[in-house]
């Protein structure tokens, strides 16, 4: 596909020939540093920090030049998509901040769904790096796995609603509201995040 003067590639993580992970964690540290201000503002500090956590064969990468533009996870509902290992966080953060993103984060991050059907997929960790932002690197990686992955339904669990951008694109590739969780109203003062909403795409 061709974009702007781009072609990408959609590729599986574990099938790349190159190691993915650093560049991987420096998307996610693109989409991801204002969530993590607390353990550091420093992209580059944040992209070594997390670079171990991601399971390569739940990624799907999109590829140009050897550069990965944006990356989606997809997972049966069951398996992880990362995994935090304390001792690296608390290499790159420090004791006190590395044993409490392991705790917080592993949380957020390392959340299944429960009693999930077979052929429903979580889609997960959609990050898109900075330079190919509105190029279609997001929408061309989740059409690649709806088109090549067995699901009948695919999940995005937890969307903030302030992130309409992220949500106009899932809407547009066919993504559809089925729940709303209210944030707590200290929190969403102090996050600026009244809802995250839950949404879903399915085959008929």
């Amino acid at each position: 596909m061709t974009n702007k003067g781009y072609e990408f590639t959609v590729i599986r993580a574990d099938k790349m020939d190159l190691d993915v992970r650093l560049q991987m964690s420096k998307v996610f540290a693109d989409g991801f540093t204002q969530w993590l201000v607390f353990f550091s503002k420093d992209k580059n500090k944040i992209a070594r920090s997390f670079s171990h956590m991601f399971v390569l064969d739940q990624f799907y990468v999109a590829v140009t030049d050897n550069k990965i533009a944006g990356m989606v996870a997809c997972t049966d509902c069951k398996t992880l998509s990362v995994r935090l290992n304390i001792k690296e966080l608390r290499k790159h953060l420090g004791f006190f901040k590395g044993s409490i993103a392991a705790i917080v984060l592993k949380k957020e991050f390392e959340n299944t769904i429960e009693n999930p059907s077979p052929v429903t997929g979580s889609i997960e960790f959609v990050g898109t790096a900075s330079e190919f932002r509105e190029k279609g690197v997001a929408s061309q990686i989740i059409s690649y796995i709806i088109e090549n992955t067995a699901y009948r339904e695919y999940l995005i669990k937890e969307v903030a609603d302030t992130n309409t951008a992220a949500i106009n694109l899932y809407k547009k590739l066919g993504f559809v509201e089925y729940n709303r969780t209210p944030v707590p109203q200290m929190r969403a003062k102090k996050i600026g995040i009244n809802n995250f909403l839950a949404l879903k795409y399915t085959i008929e």
